[in-house]
């Protein structure tokens, strides 16, 4: 039997061609995914969707309004609005181009909702600029096409006054500083001598002879607390030196002004721990440490080892 070949090429072509386009519409409707929940709008052309992926829109760009690190665009809020009221808590379909991400993590896609293809409808209204990311470019010429259209009908943020940048403010001449008149600096006062700290040292057991003037025979009294150097009780130590009160080297009957001690209220320190009856005195009438004076004598640490006296 003769067998015609060229009929059996024609039939071998079509059945090719037959397979290709199977394969085509078999690919282009693996693109189309299922369908989606919509639970949060982050901006004009991202959302999240549920299992908290979010969605890049291809093909078009919105401003910028969740950048921390950038100024809110100009129409910014309007397309985040617009992509809200179109998308958000309702259920949308995704198309996917060549790429699965961007270098964010976030799904690169088409999206749909009802009959509406999103990414065109936001260029279209002047929501969004075209803006291309090979190689996804599968509806690039159709947006491209969408932003011409929006600008001639002055649509969003095509719109006449929408986005015009206001004139920069004219900066001031700036005012010369005025020289300061230099203030002639004053002579320094004097500082005066300062008056010398008396240097005594308590020491109950000295005796008004052994008191080298009233000034140490005062100090004894009032800073010591030696009760005895007052025998009469009337403020007046060792009369013998300061007859009446006053002191060999004072005119005036004013005892000398208490200094400062430099001692530290520890009520913890024991007798066998203070170095001095001064100091003793100290913590007993100043710091109010009572178990110095066992004997409740107005004394501090009259035994061993200080033996403190009046």
């Amino acid at each position: 039997k003769n067998i015609n070949t060229s009929e059996i090429n024609d039939e071998l072509q079509n059945l090719q061609e037959t397979t290709r386009a199977a394969e085509n519409i078999l690919g282009e409707s693996q693109q189309i995914e299922k369908l989606y929940n919509v639970i949060r709008v982050v901006d004009g052309d991202t959302i999240e969707i549920e299992g908290g992926q979010k969605v890049r829109y291809i093909g078009i760009d919105t401003p910028e309004t969740v950048d921390p690190s950038r100024p809110v665009g100009c129409y910014g809020k309007e397309a985040s609005d617009k992509n809200k009221e179109l998308v958000e808590g309702k259920i949308v379909r995704l198309e996917k181009d060549i790429s699965e991400t961007d270098r964010y993590g976030r799904l690169l896609r088409y999206i749909y909702v009802g009959d509406i293809f999103v990414n065109d409808y936001l260029v279209r209204q002047g929501y969004a600029n075209a803006s291309s990311y090979p190689p996804d470019v599968k509806y690039q010429s159709r947006f491209t096409e969408a932003e011409r259209e929006a600008r001639e009908n002055k649509r969003g943020l095509w719109a006449d006054n929408v986005c015009v940048e206001p004139a920069p403010t004219p900066t001031p001449a700036p005012i010369p500083t005025p020289v300061p008149t230099p203030t002639p600096t004053p002579a320094p006062v004097p500082t005066p001598a300062p008056t010398p700290t008396p240097t005594f040292t308590c020491d109950c057991n000295k005796t008004c002879p052994q008191m080298a003037s009233c000034d140490e025979a005062y100090y004894q009294l009032n800073t010591c607390g030696c009760k005895k150097r007052d025998g009469d009780n009337d403020g007046v130590p060792c009369e013998d030196i300061c007859p009446g009160g006053e002191s060999n080297n004072t005119p005036t009957p004013t005892p000398t002004p208490t200094p400062t001690p430099t001692f530290v209220c520890d009520c913890s320190k024991t007798c066998t721990e203070i170095t001095t009856c001064e100091e003793a005195q100290y913590q007993l009438n100043t710091c109010g440490c009572k178990q110095r004076d066992g004997d409740k004598d107005g004394i501090a640490c009259d035994s061993a080892p200080l033996h403190c006296q009046n």
